[in-house]
């Protein structure tokens, strides 16, 4: 497998005409934006709204910057993300829209339209080829397939089931609908911990299938469970559990396939950014965000999403842990940050099967800007 660069600009700033919008610009450039992009290009630009009461995801203003850097391209950008599987503010492209502009994304602030890529409820789709593993096509938003290129922007973070979010997580579950989400957490299921269980019934109104029910205890209904883990982030007991040796190596896996499929048609018109600041436990979805468990580092450009997500992770695991932090271990320099909050899942699996199957490479040469 080849080497693949990974550009870095750190978060350090001493100079009027290096703010961090121009310094996005400037990885743009680096990472070959021009060579992506062609005159009329309908771009894709890829990324996440923040579920409402989230406060952490990428900031309109950075996001700007690279509407701009498009345009300077002759590109014609417009911002997308896909609908939820779970209840929230973004299961439809009414909600979801609201919650876009309430979190910034307006037309005055992006100068950029936003639509969301799988439609009204989530059925806009197309079936992709990919021939994978687990997968023989991958159900993707039509409007990201219809796209002539693609910007992706990764807010790197934690994740309680996948370890940690970063571009692959973006492609997988973000390129996907509803149905597609729930392809990827087929075989995943919610299991209660009686002994922790407190009866509170808030597992209940989080369920987006109804497939937990209350007596004295929560009980999960295993036929209509399709473990989106929307219980495991809201239960104040910790009192979910999934059997995670046997289902999160899968369930990895087919996040990796369905990233496959989600760049498939657009072959090598993708641009990867990733933005290395408000490093949380969690991922955006939540309705929250808690305090970063290391300092924020910088920003990353690649052509490369398996190479540009490896070289996030080296650069956070060197970081040290914030003593503040939801870390319960592993805060020296080197140790592996995320498994130090969710310590039954090493999201670092996905970085390999992804390899396997061609999506990029795992190694990289990083190059400071």
């Amino acid at each position: 497998m080849s080497t693949s660069t990974v550009y870095l600009a750190r978060m350090r700033i001493r100079n009027p005409d290096q703010n961090n919008g121009v310094k996005i610009r400037d990885l743009c450039i680096a990472a070959g934006l021009s060579d992506i992009i062609t005159e009329g290009d309908l771009t894709a630009v890829k990324l996440h709204f923040g579920e409402l009461g989230n406060d952490t995801f990428i900031k309109p203003v950075f996001v700007r910057s690279i509407v701009d850097s498009i345009r300077e391209m002759s590109g014609r950008p417009f911002l997308t993300d896909t609908n939820t599987m779970y209840i929230g503010s973004r299961h439809n492209a009414a909600d979801h829209l609201s919650t876009a502009i309430r979190h910034g994304f307006a037309y005055a602030v992006v100068d950029c339209p936003v639509i969301i890529a799988d439609g009204l409820k989530g059925n806009n789709y197309r079936e992709v080829a990919i021939n994978g593993k687990h997968f023989k096509t991958v159900k993707i938003a039509q409007d990201i397939s219809d796209s002539d290129a693609m910007v992706v922007l990764s807010h790197v973070k934690g994740h309680a089931l996948a370890g940690f979010g970063g571009a692959i997580k973006n492609l997988a579950m973000g390129c996907a609908p509803p149905i597609g989400k729930r392809d990827q957490h087929q075989g995943m299921q919610a299991e209660i911990n009686e002994s922790r269980c407190v009866g509170c019934g808030y597992c209940v109104t989080q369920c987006p299938f109804d497939a937990i029910h209350m007596g004295k205890k929560a009980t999960v209904d295993k036929s209509v469970c399709y473990g989106c883990s929307a219980c495991l982030q809201v239960c104040p007991e910790q009192a979910i559990l999934f059997h995670w040796e046997r289902d999160v190596p899968r369930f990895l896996e087919r996040m990796a396939e369905y990233a496959l499929g989600a760049v498939s048609s657009l072959k090598n018109k993708v641009l990867y950014i990733s933005f290395l600041m408000n490093i949380t436990p969690d991922c955006d979805c939540v309705p929250w965000s808690d305090a970063p468990i290391v300092p924020d580092i910088g920003f990353l450009a690649s052509t490369d999403p398996v190479a540009i997500d490896a070289a996030a992770l080296d650069l956070i695991n060197k970081e040290r842990g914030l003593p503040s932090s939801s870390l319960h271990c592993h805060h020296e320099p080197g140790e592996n940050k995320f498994t130090g909050v969710w310590d039954y899942v090493d999201g670092g699996y996905i970085l390999e099967y992804a390899e396997k199957i061609g999506l990029g490479s795992r190694s990289y040469t990083l190059v400071e800007r």
